[in-house]
């Protein structure tokens, strides 16, 4: 990889819309943001925040009513948005690769795992059957599938849910991507479950150098395997910075209502407080900051003003009105 092209994808200014009989519906608002080789970043927000829209404009699978009307979405250096259906199906599969949220409505259940395993090989790669199914067995094992020989002649149906996303995740790895995007990949699964499965994207990870991209309403979830987490509210990302920034210092006031609803290990007792409102409605998005219905703390300017991303720290940017208030406040009060 060339230095002008140091980062593996490249999101700028992306806006991804729904044209509906009711209108078009903005389901992302200009995101941006730079993923590197083998590095994890989160994206967390409530449903209908644009997470996993962000994901599929990036794999360009968005539904018919779906496109992407402004922005860019760069691979390598190279604009995808402008790439042929043949390209994208190219790119999809051997360079960037997405484990849905549920296994059970992701794998056919009238084709056998194998069968499902070795079409996804021999579409992207040039082996023949027998070395497919060599390698199809190769991924149901390094992803922990205990006896692949047999499992491979089993249906989805027959098999746990864990099982199954251990399937999914062996698909979505066969051809060695880039990227792996997981959008919601424990959501369906227990929380012994949920450990084991996050456990071995990371060895994973390790063994492949790849990057990954995971995509989450949960903080918890994400808490010790992430490099970067965007907060995302309304199609916008309202923060971002690392882990340790995020849940130490939050600074606005959607990701400090995020964290209030977490249980907490130390105090299992505590009362948890649930974000109020309604979420937006994407159809009417207001003027000013997306979350200033639901906020306690809105002023006057949040109604009407998108506030810019604010520089917390070196390593952490916040859009909320009320970082940028308390910076003039501390610097009225050095210059006193």
């Amino acid at each position: 990889m060339s230095e002008e092209n140091e980062f593996l994808l490249e999101v700028d200014n992306l806006h991804t819309s729904f044209f509906t009989d009711n209108g078009e519906v903005r389901a992302v608002n200009g995101i941006s943001f730079k993923l590197t080789p083998g590095t994890t970043l989160g994206i967390v927000g409530e449903s209908g925040s644009g997470k996993s829209v962000t994901a599929y404009s990036i794999m360009q699978i968005l539904a018919e009513t779906g496109r992407i009307v402004e922005g860019s979405v760069s691979y390598k250096g190279e604009n995808i948005t402008n790439w042929s259906e043949r390209q994208l199906s190219d790119f999809r599969g051997s360079k960037v690769s997405i484990i849905f949220q549920d296994p059970m409505t992701s794998l056919n259940p009238v084709f056998t795992v194998g069968f499902q395993l070795e079409e996804a090989i021999r579409l992207h790669t040039g082996k023949n059957k027998m070395e497919a199914k060599a390698r199809a067995i190769e991924m149901l094992t390094l992803v922990g599938v205990n006896e692949p020989e047999s499992r491979i002649r089993q249906y989805p149906h027959e098999l746990s849910g864990g099982m199954r996303q251990r399937v999914m995740i062996a698909m979505a790895l066969c051809c060695e991507p880039d990227i792996l995007i997981a959008d919601e990949p424990t959501t369906a699964l227990d929380v012994t479950i949920q450990a084991q499965i996050l456990e071995l994207m990371q060895d994973l990870q390790k063994k492949m150098g790849m990057a990954i991209i995971m995509v989450t309403h949960d903080l918890g979830v994400i808490a010790s395997m992430c490099d970067e987490i965007l907060v995302m509210y309304g199609g916008r990302i309202c923060e971002r910075g690392t882990a340790d920034e995020i849940f130490y210092n939050p600074c606005h006031e959607y990701t400090k209502g995020l964290l209030r609803s977490i249980p907490k290990a130390d105090n299992m007792n505590e009362k948890l407080m649930p974000i109020g409102g309604t979420p937006i409605n994407l159809l009417n998005m207001p003027e000013g900051c997306a979350f200033c219905p639901r906020c306690e703390n809105a002023m006057k300017i949040c109604l009407t003003q998108q506030p810019d991303e604010y520089w917390v720290s070196d390593d952490h940017l916040a859009s909320c009105w009320l970082n940028i208030k308390d910076a003039v406040i501390a610097q009225e009060g050095a210059g006193a």
